[in-house]
């Protein structure tokens, strides 16, 4: 039979879910808005020999993906510290 869930289950994943909608928001923000929807007036901005537009589309939206890995892994721990899930 299957546990029931309580009021701190439904509040831990609340969190979890708000966290995941953040870093799923910055990293289209970056990936498609800066790389793409931004790119004409980020344009003027000169990055290594580049437009900025250009760089985030190719190096700056990894570097931010691997950036938002590493904060959702430590945001994470933190929220299962928070409410005594840690392993």
């Amino acid at each position: 039979m299957p546990k029931e869930l309580t009021e701190r289950d439904h509040a831990y994943w609340r969190a979890n879910v708000k966290l995941i909608s953040f870093c799923l928001i910055v990293w289209a923000l970056v990936s498609y808005g800066f790389g793409i929807l931004l790119r004409p007036m980020l344009s003027g901005i000169s990055v290594g020999g580049t437009d900025l537009g250009f760089w985030f589309a190719q190096q700056g939206s990894i570097l931010t993906f691997l950036f938002l890995v590493f904060f959702y892994a430590w945001r994470m721990n933190k929220l299962d510290k928070e409410f005594g899930l840690e392993e």
